[in-house]
């Protein structure tokens, strides 16, 4: 069963790089046909999906944070990585990674808090 786990800075400044990575035990993110996804839950809202990259490295974006998001992996150390550039307060939520691959894998991590405030 794949396991994942976000990891990051739970603050961040308005301006600043938000970077969060999954480290993804329990399978590897080359496996075929699967997507390694970033979602995130602001307070109040719903999810929304950030961007994905997929087994074989392509990469995936919401076309309303494409400008400022970049989804990135390291293959030695199973890992996903993702970097929010000029954050505002606005990007404030709970981060959770994903992987999945159809029909049926779905596999999430617990997610992480990140707040933007000075």
């Amino acid at each position: 069963q794949v396991q994942l786990q976000e990891s990051g800075p739970g603050l961040v400044k308005p301006s600043q790089t938000l970077s969060l990575t999954c480290t993804v035990s329990g399978g590897s993110i080359t496996t075929s046909d699967y997507y390694w996804s970033w979602i995130r839950q602001p307070p109040g809202k719903g999810l929304e999906w950030m961007g994905a990259i997929a087994y074989d490295g392509s990469t995936y974006y919401n076309p309303s944070l494409k400008s400022h998001t970049s989804i990135s992996r390291d293959t030695s150390k199973n890992q996903f990585s993702l970097q929010l550039s000029s954050v505002t307060p606005e990007d404030t939520a709970v981060y959770y990674c994903n992987a999945d691959r159809l029909p049926l894998d779905d596999y999430w991590g617990q997610g992480t808090q990140v707040t933007v405030s000075s």
